[in-house]
This record gives C-alpha cells, structure tokens and sequence, in this order.
C-alpha cells in the first residue's frame, strides 16, 4: 500500500472542499473495492476522505411512489428493511445475495453504485428501476449515469448521497454467481411499470445495461413465449474466463426468463 493521507468528514461539505481541494484524493465509504485496491497498490490516492461518519447520506424512506436510499445505507440493512421489503421486494432480495456476510455487513449502496463495476448487482436495479443517483450536485437519471467499465457520469469532487428508486407494479431479480466472488456472471432485473417493462443485464458487458429487444418483447406481451422471439447480440458479450460470449449469451435468456417468471408470480401491485 503506497503512502496516503486519512482525513475523516464531519459533514458532507466538508468532504467535498476536501476532494475538490486534493485532485487525487478518494473517498472512502464500505471500502469493498478500494482497500484491496490499496492492498494490491493499484491505486495511489494522495488523501483518503473517509464518509463513515456522515448519517445524514443514511436511512431509508418512502414518499410520494418514490423509494429513498442513503448512500451510505448497507448492503445487510437494505435485505433486512421492512420498508425495502414493503415498497419493492426485489431490490431487498437483491441486496441479499450480494457477494458474502463480509461483504453485505460493510459495503454500501452507494459505494457500488459510485464504483460502477461491470458485474456488480446494484446498477441493474437502477438502471431496470428508472432510479434518480442524487449527488452533492445533483440528480443524474439511470439512463444517463453508467457510461463504462468502472465510470459513471459523475464529476471530481461530485459525491454520491442517495438512491432514489420509482417504486414498481412488481420487479424480480436472478443472476448466476461467480463461485468464489459472488458476483454476477449474468444477472438480470425486470421491473414492471404501468406504462412500460424495463430489463437491465449486469456482469455480460463493459457495464450495465438495458436489453431494448427484450422490452420491446414484454412490453407487447408480458409472457415467456414473447422472450423466446429475442436474443442477445454475441458479439456485444465478453469472452473471458468466467464464461464466453456464447454462453454469457445463453445465461442472459436463461435469467431474463427466470426473473420475469418471478415477476409473473408476484400479485400485482395497484399504481399509486
């Protein structure tokens, strides 16, 4: 681990003054990704600014069909909220299979969103759930926030405080775990809204997306059979270790067909 300087913020402005102020600091919130990368000497960030303290990027709301998440709200909290549970089942379902005990005990919401990784659970429920990413700016929607592998739409100095998800009809999320890291080799979020179905893939591709054509199936009949006129464009899909294209590809029909057949399963719930 390379020499660093550890600052730990009082207040939210404070933390941004302090990585405006030092180009090459980063913050530090779970740590799930940057203290390995430390560890390995990966990254040589001049000044840490740790976020732990602030409780105001913390806790978990409901307003207005709108699902709130404070950036800093854990993983494990996330699973085990009522009020998660309440408003969309999948997503604490989601935060539930994320990684290891470890791993959900410490990371954060917010933490993975902010880090974009391309096999990462989090940013299929915000791009499938039409999600707001509000940060000490602004509000930045889905659709425009994940640009590629490991970067996302925010600025320097910009930092992460909530999550706010548009709550749906009914949603489902399945994934195929890597064994040893428990992250998604494919992994597949349907959310149903009144107006429209969305479909994210995360962990077959540079980062996150939405599968348009599998919308565009389920969005003229909500059934299997519409699935089965659809499939993934190969030569989009990595080859690597964990799988190649072609079985990436077959991963993507097979947990887009089990997520929506969990959605089905759901009763519906009736629009606000």
């Amino acid at each position: 681990m390379y020499e660093t300087t550890y600052f730990r913020a009082s207040s939210l402005e404070q933390a941004v003054a302090w990585l405006r102020e030092h180009e090459e600091a980063r913050p530090l919130s779970g740590g799930m990704t940057l203290i390995p990368t430390l560890k390995q000497r990966l990254a040589a960030p001049s000044h840490l600014i740790d976020l732990t303290r602030l409780d105001a990027l913390r806790g978990i709301s409901v307003a207005n069909g709108v699902l709130r998440v404070g950036a800093l709200t854990r993983h494990a909290e996330v699973a085990a909220s009522p009020v998660v549970a309440q408003a969309i089942p999948a997503l604490a379902q989601l935060a539930s299979v994320i990684a290891d005990p470890q791993v959900r005990n410490r990371g954060t919401m917010g933490g993975s969103v902010a880090n974009n990784d391309p096999a990462a659970d989090y940013p299929s429920a915000v791009l499938a759930l039409n999600a707001q990413v509000v940060t000490s700016e602004r509000n930045i929607a889905a659709d425009d926030y994940f640009v590629d592998t490991f970067e996302t739409a925010l600025q320097p100095g910009e930092l992460v405080t909530a999550i706010e998800y548009a709550i749906p009809l009914r949603a489902a999320y399945t994934k195929f775990r890597q064994p040893a890291s428990g992250y998604a080799v494919v992994g597949v979020f349907i959310a149903q809204y009144a107006d429209a179905v969305r479909v994210a893939v995360t962990g077959a591709g540079a980062s996150v997306f939405r599968w348009f054509d599998a919308e565009a199936a389920l969005n003229a009949e909500l059934s299997e059979a519409s699935l089965a006129t659809v499939s993934p464009d190969l030569d989009t899909l990595p080859d690597d270790p964990n799988g190649s294209a072609a079985y990436r590809g077959h991963l993507i029909q097979t947990y887009t067909r089990r997520s929506l057949q969990a959605l089905i399963a759901q009763p519906l719930r009736q629009p606000a």
